[in-house]
């Protein structure tokens, strides 16, 4: 509930918006502790929605800047499609990498979700900051 009023309230204020989306990942990773969840548990979550929505965010960018909403629409949908699967294959890679190491990322619904919805925000919050920052404008 948090995630959803925090950024439908700004969701006009596009200089905030990324700023606001970061806040909110960070808000996200700070209750990982409250569950006694360690990062390095998730942190195959994280990557994947920090590369899922961050290109994500590109690609609806560019669809909303060649035709409007129903662009931004459409460059979403194929972004995210085209995302979860680059995306899954960090996450993996990570996730074997970890299990090389002897690093325990042993997966809970709990872990899985907040650290996913923690790196979405993150990818989309870095992205809305540097187009902001860069003043770049679609």
């Amino acid at each position: 509930m948090i995630i959803f009023f925090g950024s439908a309230f700004f969701i006009y204020e596009a200089k905030l918006i990324g700023w606001v989306m970061l806040g909110l990942s960070a808000l996200c990773l700070a209750s990982l502790r409250a569950f006694q969840i360690p990062l390095k548990h998730v942190s195959p979550d994280i990557i994947f929605g920090v590369i899922d929505n961050s290109f994500l965010v590109v690609l609806a960018l560019f669809g909303a800047h060649i035709s409007g909403v129903a662009g931004a629409i459409i460059g979403g949908a194929v972004g995210n499609a085209i995302t979860d699967g680059i995306a899954g294959v960090f996450e993996g890679h990570m996730a074997e990498s970890l299990r090389q190491k002897n690093i325990s990322e042993e997966r809970t619904v709990l872990g899985s979700a907040i650290g996913k919805m923690a790196g979405c925000l993150l990818g989309a919050g870095v992205v809305l900051v540097c187009v902001n920052l860069l003043n770049i404008s679609f």
